[in-house]
Formats: structure tokens, sequence, C-alpha cells
């Protein structure tokens, strides 16, 4: 533990972070680099080493790990009330300035074609972030034959409309029983990932190219409204199975928003621009969810929902979680678990490329710009590529289908 001397006052810590919110541009590389700056190089909250060991213990366990970072930063600062008050003042810049653009979005007629356009693009630009995150966070997770078998099955069957809730426990056990008997491991791995596969081919593969499931097709009206409990679960859920970043909650947040006809597909997308353009983690896409489908109580149930798990680790467990991660079978089911992500993640861009394909005006000038924003994404690894590309994705619509 660092020394009690070293304590703020909660006003300060409140403070401190909610500043560190206003300037979270760029995502969570460099909302980590400027805690690392300020608090661990320049004021010594923390040493280096053991910031090391916690953002490593964090890009193990579900849940943006820049935020849980400032909250376990709280937590060494100011117990638990820092932790609690390091968190709100984190998130809070973001969820106020997601929540008024939330407010305008559906107050804009976005029947007009300049609009319509430029949300067209910007929805191109959301597909190619999606797109570069499944190789960015696959890089780290996937790291050997057992990982890949594992993505790439859930991958196959998240395509022919298999639960999550039944293929990342599998992943989970799987990856635990490939490196307890490593000599058996890819075969056993390669039949499975085989199998998933021949029976999404033989099921037609009916969500490769599309959405999981016909509900994924309703329009806005076409289920009951939901009620703020069923958002919060939503965000729970997703919070609980963010493993690798916040692009991993965007399929299950998906699941439930789009597949019960809370939001359509094209709203969702809207969102995640929305969200790539703010000083926040991405993940407070979910706050425009819950606003779109349920007003600002759900925005608040949704958010209240996804951020939890951050707030939990720490406040919960505090100096003891690195000790708990270090226990191998949890390390290695969390593996796996993140391994299973990936493979959905890489459906669901697919899936939401799909969705913009079939609303093109030019399919070949859609091609043209994707591939522009996906370009754009791999060479430019600047804190301010991800707003950029959803601001230019935007524009190059406006220019692109405005006139049609």
């Amino acid at each position: 533990m660092e020394s009690p001397a070293a304590a703020s006052t909660p006003a300060a810590i409140f403070g401190r972070f909610l500043r560190f919110g206003l300037f979270a541009w760029g995502g969570p590389v460099a909302q980590i680099a400027m805690l690392r700056h300020e608090l661990v190089n320049q004021e010594r909250w923390v040493t280096s080493d053991r910031f090391n060991r916690l953002l490593a213990v964090y890009q193990v366990l579900p849940g943006p790990e820049a935020h849980e970072l400032a909250v376990h930063m709280g937590l060494v600062r100011g117990g638990r009330v820092g932790a609690l008050l390091a968190g709100l003042g984190f998130m809070l810049p973001g969820f106020v300035l997601m929540v008024l653009l939330s407010w305008l979005y559906l107050r804009i007629d976005l029947t007009q074609p300049s609009v319509a356009a430029a949300l067209l693009g910007a929805q191109l630009a959301v597909v190619a972030l999606v797109t570069r995150a499944v190789p960015r966070i696959g890089s780290h997770i996937l790291v050997n034959p057992a990982a890949w078998l594992i993505a790439i099955g859930v991958g196959f069957a998240s395509a022919a409309g298999i639960s999550f809730l039944l293929t990342l426990p599998a992943a989970a056990i799987a990856y635990v029983l490939a490196l307890r008997f490593e000599r058996f491991a890819v075969p056993v791995l390669a039949v499975v990932a085989l199998v998933a596969a021949a029976a999404m081919f033989i099921a037609g593969a009916p969500g490769l190219l599309g959405p999981s499931t016909g509900e994924l097709q309703q329009p806005p009206g076409g289920a009951v409204r939901p009620d703020a409990l069923a958002l919060f679960g939503s965000g729970l859920k997703a919070g609980l199975l963010t493993f690798g970043g916040a692009y991993t909650a965007i399929p299950f947040v998906r699941h439930d928003a789009v597949g019960n006809g809370w939001i359509t597909d094209a709203q969702f997308l809207d969102g995640l621009a929305l969200g790539g353009v703010l000083p926040a983690p991405l993940i407070i896409f979910a706050t425009f969810v819950g606003f779109v489908a349920g007003g600002l109580s759900g925005a608040v149930a949704i958010t209240l929902g996804i951020f939890l798990p951050a707030f939990s680790f720490a406040l919960l467990i505090g100096d003891r979680l690195e000790a708990l991660v270090e226990w191998a079978p949890l390390h290695r089911a969390l593996e796996g678990v993140a391994a299973g992500v990936v493979g959905i993640i890489a459906v669901t861009a697919v899936q939401l490329g799909g969705t913009v394909a079939g609303r093109l005006p030019s399919l070949l000038v859609g091609a043209v710009l994707f591939a522009a924003c996906l370009a754009v994404l791999f060479v430019w690894r600047s804190r301010w590529a991800t707003p950029a590309v959803v601001a230019g994705g935007a524009v190059a619509g406006l220019l692109l289908f405005g006139g049609g």
C-alpha cells in the first residue's frame, strides 16, 4: 500500500479526475498514458512497476481498463470513497455530453438528405473502427493455437445464432482444459471448430452477413419499451463481458438493444459514432442506447449497469485483486472468454457492415470510403484518430451521398 500521508481530500480527488474526464480523448491508450504521466511519472501516487501490474490485471478483467485504473488510483489516494469519486469524476463529462447529444439526435430530422448522408458516412467509419479493433484486441489475446481455435469456433457459433451465454462459458472451460492437456488441445479444438463451421453452413449461415436473429430487424416499436431494470441488466451483462477494451461490449449491447427492438441497427451505429468523438471511454455509447430506448432514466440505468463492474473490482476486492488474478485457473478461464469475445466482435463487424451496405446508394463508393477509414486507422496511431475518422467519415458521407 502507498503511504497514508499521500491521501487527498474527497473533493480534490473528484476534481482531479473530473479534469481527466474532460480531456479523455483518443481511446484507452491515450487515457492510460495521461493517467501514467501525471499520477505516476510526475506525482508518484504509485510506482511505475505497480502501475504496470495494475494495468496487466485490468487488461485481463472485464471492463474499460482506463476507467478501472482511475477508480483504483482513487482507492490508493483516498480509500473506497476516493475510488468512487475518482470513477464518477472520470466518467461524468462523457455521460453528460452523451445525454445532450442523444437529446439533440432525437430532435433532428434524420430524413433530411444531408443529415442522412452524413450519418451514413459516419456509420461506415464506425464499421471501420470495429473492424480495426479485431486485430488490435486479438493481437494481445490470440497468442497460441488454442486461443485462435476458440475464437474461430465461437465466431462461427455466433454467426449461426448460438447464444454467447452458452459459447463463452464453453470457451472458458475449453481453454482451461486445452492448457491443462496441451498435447491433445489443438486436435480436439480443431475438430470442435470444424463441427461448428459445418453446423453454420448446413444451417445456411443465417447470421454471417446480417443480424443473427430475425428480431434484429425489428423497428424500435416492434417490442415493448424497456424499463429501467431491463436496461440496467443489459448494461451489467455487457460490463461483465467487456474483455480487452470497450469494443468488446458492442456485440452484447447490440444483442439486447437491436435484438429486442429497442432501437434499430442504424441508430446503434449512430450511437457508436457519437461515442467515438467524445472525451470518454467508447463504452459510453451505451448511454445513447439507454436514452433512445428509455429516456433519461434509461440512460442512467444502462450506464450504471455497464460501469458497475469497473467500480466493483477496486471497491470490493481492492489490494487483493492482483493476487486473485494470479490464480492460474481463473486467469486461464478469463483468457478463454476473451478469445471467444474476439470471435464475436469479428462476426459483429461483418453484420454491421452488411447492415450499412444494404442502405448505400453506391456499394463501390461506400467500399472505398470504408477502406480509406480503415487505412487511416491502421496507419495513424494518434489519440485523435478515432474522432477524426468518425468526423471525416461524416463529412465524406455528406459530400459523396448528399446529392442522391
